[in-house]
């Protein structure tokens, strides 16, 4: 864990994903590959596409006495008991759903994060998409800002909206003025730190361990000295690549107030005094070697070294990567201690995944409400309802659920970080476009390439220009 550890070894790792975070990471839209419009094009052209026009399928649909199939796509975001594969909790839920209503019946298809999202874009194209997918706000809301999906206002009852009480959460579903996203499960990002190298360290009081945790960036800076001092290697600023970008993009922000967009959604604004200040301090911490830079390294691999015991923080993590990682960090004796970001006044705005289900604009209606029930039951029924939260590794939108962890503290605190929601950004037009600036960015300071101010100029150029050219 001290910083004198080869580097050498990071670059050997195996690049991570990081589908629960990236991915939600989940939680960001990918744009249209051309491999994907390849791929639809050449289904189209020899004339392999299966879906019929919209006024067939839907005269399908209503000639079959009432019976319906429909197909359910989802990405690897509940968890397996033990060793069964990827699909198997899903088949429980659509066998507990179909002996309530035998006269649906659900085709289950498992998708992953690498190849997932292209595979969708190429259905779309060629017609045969799935009728429901789980997936995040940000390429759900792409695919209704598209026209592709069907409206769920009728699902966002007066109760429901009452119920999950949280208005960031609740616009991180819609597009313009109807709902496309039925949200189930939300769970903040935040950081961790070792408290076996703050021990070490006499670090311990730079952090607060009472209620939210919340703490400034004078104390994280005080931290990062005492950590150096005694041989500790801090994070990476990672960026080479977007996997796990919303991490790096909450630290930044947070660290002396800034925001990423404006509270209205509508234009990117990280290049004002707060941000500028917090680069001028990364990039200061970075050549103190107090933070390492992570022009070489992604979000996944910046975690991969934390639960490993390279480094003493890391500025990506999820009560999802403190389940998924909690084997390899007992395996290294590391007892981590999350926290939310620090921030100059010491209240954090934080951002957050939210897992929900969306319906594909098939053409056919009785799909479509088959569909709808589908969701409700698996969001909203008495026994899944909570059963698919768990399974999530986060908590329930809907406030009448209650504490689903009762005896698990850590849990606790995690559940505490939804009043730290900032406005929700994956949703805006051109997201996906404007991910592909942001790292680039942060390796032109890192490496001296360009001046704090100068390169958050041109990045907030950039992604407001992603803006329109998404409309």
């Amino acid at each position: 864990m001290k910083k004198m550890i080869s580097l050498g070894l990071v670059m050997a790792m195996a690049a991570s994903a990081l589908a629960g975070c990236g991915g939600g990471g989940g939680s960001a839209s990918d744009p249209t590959t051309a491999a994907a419009t390849t791929a639809a094009e050449a289904a189209k052209d020899d004339g392999q596409k299966e879906a019929e026009t919209k006024e067939e399928k839907a005269d399908a649909g209503a000639s079959d006495g009432g019976a319906v199939e429909i197909t359910w796509w989802a990405f690897p975001t509940f968890a397996q008991d033990g060793s069964n594969p990827a699909g198997t909790y899903e088949q429980e839920i659509i066998d507990a759903f179909q002996a309530k209503n035998p006269d649906i019946t659900v085709k289950l298809e498992t998708i992953d994060f690498t190849s997932g999202p292209e595979k969708i874009t190429a259905a779309i194209e060629a017609g045969t998409v799935c009728d429901v997918l789980f997936d995040a706000p940000g390429r759900i809301i792409s695919y209704a800002q598209n026209g592709k999906l069907v409206a769920l206002d009728d699902m966002f009852t007066d109760d429901f909206v009452k119920d999950v009480d949280n208005e960031a959460l609740l616009n991180s579903c819609k597009s313009g003025d109807s709902y496309y996203m039925y949200p189930i499960s939300t769970a903040a990002f935040c950081m961790a730190v070792s408290k076996n190298a703050l021990e070490d360290a006499g670090a311990m009081d730079c952090i607060n361990q009472e209620g939210d945790r919340t703490w400034t960036t004078e104390k994280f800076e005080e931290m990062m000295g005492k950590l150096y001092d005694k041989g500790y290697m801090g994070a990476t600023v990672y960026c080479s690549g977007q996997g796990g970008d919303q991490g790096i993009r909450a630290f930044v922000a947070n660290l002396y107030d800034s925001s990423v967009t404006d509270d209205a959604v509508t234009t990117y604004t990280i290049n004002d005094e707060g941000g500028v200040k917090a680069m001028t301090k990364i990039k200061e911490w970075v050549d103190k070697g107090w933070m390492l830079n992570g022009s070489a390294y992604n979000g996944g691999e910046d975690v991969d070294q934390f639960v490993a015991g390279n480094t003493a923080f890391t500025t990506l993590w999820s009560p999802g990567l403190a389940s998924q990682r909690a084997e390899t960090l007992t395996e290294n004796g590391i007892e981590v201690i999350a926290l939310p970001f620090p921030s100059e006044d010491g209240v954090p705005a934080l951002e957050y995944l939210v897992n929900g289900f969306c319906v594909f604009d098939n053409g056919d209606a009785a799909k479509a409400e088959a569909s709808k029930k589908f969701i409700d039951f698996m969001c909203n029924d008495e026994e899944w309802g909570p059963k698919n939260v768990v399974k999530t590794s986060v908590f329930p939108v809907r406030q009448s659920m209650g504490d689903l962890y009762p005896s698990d503290a850590e849990m606790g605190f995690f559940a505490s970080l939804t009043k730290y929601y900032s406005p929700y950004y994956n949703t805006i037009s051109g997201f996906a476009e404007m991910r592909t600036y942001w790292f680039p960015m942060l390796q032109a300071v890192l490496n001296g390439d360009s001046e704090p101010q100068a390169a958050l100029d041109d990045f907030v150029a950039k992604a407001n220009q992603s803006i329109e050219n998404a409309k």
